[in-house]
């Protein structure tokens, strides 16, 4: 019923103009959730600075699955998309920036990150990236397992994070770790 409810009112606001933006799943982690141990493959270390983090989002931009990025990649150069997301959302986290972890192959070459922060609600993952030469390898889930690890320490109820529908090993990795896809989201837009 309430998925009818949902096409009827994306029907209606196609009739008036809008599109689908973008289709997200909203994922939960709860305690007791097992979080796989480290590998050993990589290492993490705390980010250096923001100028450092900027740099390795510009990078991970290049393939992105995410929505928002792609659209954005579209009006500007992927370092002012990287530094817009970084002063629009995750420089507004008061939760300390030593949460957030750089992953290292064993001669220090980045590999991607995890920015595990508190929103006004809820513990999250604002923002995971594994840079384009090492896709396809799983990082994504040491990284993963390591941002949930460093939230976990903080014994916080649950945790939250979301990806694009279309964003497919992003959120098969949620599901290998236990993470609960627990909500979709759909965003339309006029513009």
């Amino acid at each position: 019923m309430s998925r009818q409810i949902v096409e009827e009112r994306m029907e209606i606001a196609t009739r008036v103009g809008a599109h689908l933006l973008a289709e997200r799943l909203r994922f939960d982690w709860s305690p007791g959730t097992a979080i796989a141990e480290p590998t050993g493959c990589l290492s993490f270390r705390e980010v250096g600075s923001a100028a450092e983090l900027i740099e390795l989002m510009t990078l991970a931009l290049a393939g992105t699955l995410d929505a928002h990025s792609r659209i954005a990649l579209g009006q500007m150069p992927a370092n002012e998309v990287a530094r817009q997301h970084f002063d629009g959302e995750l420089k507004s986290y008061r939760s300390p920036r030593e949460w957030w972890r750089i992953a290292t192959l064993a001669d220090g070459e980045a590999v991607g990150f995890v920015t595990p922060a508190r929103n006004d609600y809820n513990a999250i993952l604002a923002y995971l990236g594994v840079l384009p030469a090492h896709r396809g390898r799983g990082y994504v889930d040491e990284i993963l397992a390591e941002g949930t690890r460093v939230l976990a320490a903080q014994g916080v109820p649950r945790i939250r994070a979301s990806t694009d529908l279309d964003n497919v090993p992003m959120a098969q990795a949620f599901s290998r770790a236990g993470w609960d896809n627990f909500e979709r989201a759909i965003t339309m837009t006029w513009s």
